[in-house]
C-alpha cells in the first residue's frame, strides 16, 4: 500500500471508531508496522488533522473535520450497493425508496469508472418477497425514536386480541421475514417485541421518554444476553 493511501485509510479507520484506537490496533488493520503508523499519525498532526490522543494510549479523529463524503473505493460502494438492495427487499416503503434514491445519487456522484458497481453490481441479496405489508406508516415511529418520544400502538397479537399499549420505542429490527418494534412496555414494565405488521395504529404522544434512546438500547441487549445465559 502506498504511504498516501495508508495515510488516508488512517483517517477512515479513526472516523469509524468513537472511543480512542491503538496503534497496534491501526497496524494490525493496515498490516504495517506500529512505529510506520506512529510516523503516520505524527505527519498528520502536522498537516493539522485533528487527531488527539498519545503513544501507548490511542487516538481518536476530533470534530470538525472530514473528507469528501463520496470519496468511496470499490469496496465501499458494493457495501452500500449490498445494504441498499437488503433494505429495498425488507425495509418499510418509506426506508425502501429511500435505499433506491441512495442508490441512485452514489452512482450520479461517483466516477463513470466505477459506476457499474452500482449499476451492475456483481453482489446481490434475496428480495424478500415474503415479507408481511405493515398496517401503518412505520416512519412516525422511527421519527418518535430519534426525538425520544412515546407511542401508543393498537395492537393485534398471534391470536387476534386487540389490545392498548404505551412503550418507549428503542429499535426497529429488521429480520429476514418480519420486522419487529423493540420497546419498553410501560404495561407490562419490561422489554417485549411488536410485529410491525400487527399494528393497527400508532400515534406519537407528546410524552418524552425519560431515559435517552441509546441508554435504553443498551439495557435491552442486557436483557436479551441474560435470557440467553438463563435459558435452558
Amino acid at each position: 500500500m502506498r504511504r498516501a493511501d495508508r495515510l488516508f485509510q488512517i483517517i477512515q479507520i479513526l472516523r469509524r471508531h468513537r472511543k480512542p484506537l491503538t496503534a497496534d490496533a491501526i497496524a494490525a488493520e493496515l498490516e504495517t508496522s506500529k512505529r510506520s503508523i506512529y510516523r503516520d499519525i505524527a505527519t498528520l498532526m502536522a498537516q493539522r488533522v485533528p487527531i488527539r490522543g498519545e503513544a501507548g494510549v490511542g487516538y481518536v479523529l476530533e470534530g470538525g473535520f472530514d473528507l469528501p463524503p463520496l470519496m468511496l473505493t470499490a469496496d465501499e460502494i458494493e457495501a452500500a450497493v449490498i445494504g441498499a438492495q437488503w433494505v429495498t427487499g425488507r425495509g418499510d416503503p418509506t426506508l425502501a425508496r429511500a435505499a433506491q434514491d441512495l442508490l441512485a445519487k452514489i452512482a450520479a456522484a461517483i466516477p463513470e469508472r466505477l459506476r457499474p458497481i452500482v449499476l451492475d453490481p456483481a453482489s446481490l441479496t434475496t428480495t424478500g418477497r415474503n415479507m408481511p405489508v405493515d398496517r401503518v406508516d412505520m416512519s412516525s415511529v422511527r421519527a418518535a425514536i430519534h426525538s425520544g418520544h412515546k407511542v401508543l400502538l393498537d395492537y393485534r397479537d398471534g391470536q387476534d386480541r386487540a389490545t392498548n399499549r404505551t412503550i418507549w420505542p428503542v429499535t426497529i429490527g429488521y429480520l429476514e421475514t418480519v420486522r419487529m418494534l423493540v420497546g419498553w412496555c410501560e404495561l407490562r414494565q419490561d422489554f417485549r417485541h411488536f410485529r410491525t405488521d400487527r399494528i393497527d395504529a400508532v400515534t406519537v404522544l407528546d410524552d418524552r421518554i425519560p431515559e435517552r434512546p441509546a441508554a435504553l438500547r443498551v439495557k435491552w441487549r442486557k436483557t436479551l444476553t441474560h435470557r440467553d445465559k438463563t435459558a435452558p
